[in-house]
Parts: C-alpha cells; sequence; structure tokens
C-alpha cells in the first residue's frame, strides 16, 4: 500500500507545479492507478519509460532494468486549470478500510459510510478489488467490495 501513498503525492504535486508530464515508480499498483486515472479522463496519457523519459521504442521490464523503470503520466489541464484538484490517500497501512458491494454503493450515491464521506460530482474513489484496481462506479455495477485506495476530484 505504500505505493499509494507515493503515486498520490506525485500526482497532486505535478499538477500543483503546473508540470506536463511526470514520473512514477513502475509498480503493478502505480500502474493500475493510473490506469483508473487516464480512463476517468483525469490524465492525457500513460507511457512507459527510463528516469530520464519516455521511451521511443518498446523496451520491456527485466530484473536488470527494474529500478531505473518509471511510467510518464502526462497530466491534463482545462483553461489553463488542472483537471485533478485534489488526490488523497483513504486507507492507510495502520487502518484499512474495506467496504462491501452495499457499503460502496452508499458512498457511490453520496451517503457517507463510517468515516468516509461520500463521492460528490466530479470525484472519483480508487478501490482494489478481487478483479483489480478500478473505480468505486465499476465496482458498484460489478457487485465487487474491496479496499478503499484514494480518492480524486
Amino acid at each position: 500500500m505504500v505505493g499509494v501513498y507515493d503515486i498520490c503525492a506525485r500526482v497532486q504535486n505535478g499538477f500543483r507545479a503546473r508540470l506536463g508530464r511526470i514520473a512514477v515508480p513502475e509498480t503493478k499498483l502505480n500502474l493500475s492507478v493510473s490506469r483508473v486515472l487516464y480512463n476517468q479522463g483525469f490524465v492525457s496519457s500513460v507511457t512507459r519509460g527510463t528516469h530520464l523519459g519516455p521511451d521511443a521504442n518498446y523496451t520491456p521490464t527485466t530484473n536488470l532494468n527494474v529500478p531505473e523503470r518509471r511510467l510518464w503520466l502526462s497530466l491534463k489541464y482545462y483553461q489553463d486549470q488542472p483537471v485533478l484538484r485534489k488526490m488523497s490517500c483513504i486507507s492507510k497501512p495502520s487502518r484499512r478500510i474495506t467496504c462491501s458491494a452495499n457499503q460502496l454503493q452508499l458512498l457511490a450515491s453520496g451517503q457517507p459510510w463510517n468515516i468516509v464521506k461520500g463521492v460528490i460530482p466530479g470525484e472519483i474513489m480508487i478501490v482494489s478489488t478481487t478483479r483489480g484496481v478500478v473505480d468505486i462506479q465499476e465496482a458498484v455495477q460489478l457487485g465487487l467490495g474491496g479496499t478503499l485506495l484514494a480518492r480524486a476530484g
């Protein structure tokens, strides 16, 4: 779960600094969270690369080059304002927040559950389920519960 904090901080800091692209370590969790952000329209592209920049040609990740591999996220702006205003973690290692499908449905409809506020319009929650990392709406459609990772909006 440490990777969730890292990507949340890097994305939020990148938008605050008005950067065009940011690099995050290439892990399965970071790739899944990046895919959700891309599918929801918060970033314009996700490409693989090294610590120097995105790859021009495909380079497979091997045991020898793992430390230098990065995911490059192209950040999106609308009318010179960041599309993503805030990204924060929900669960932390000392307190993981898991929800059933019914509890996720309450959160998706905007109602609070336990210590978590409901989703407001223009915001998403990222959930780790048995079928991978998805946004809260997809988890509700699939009828899955899971661990709340982060919220972005």
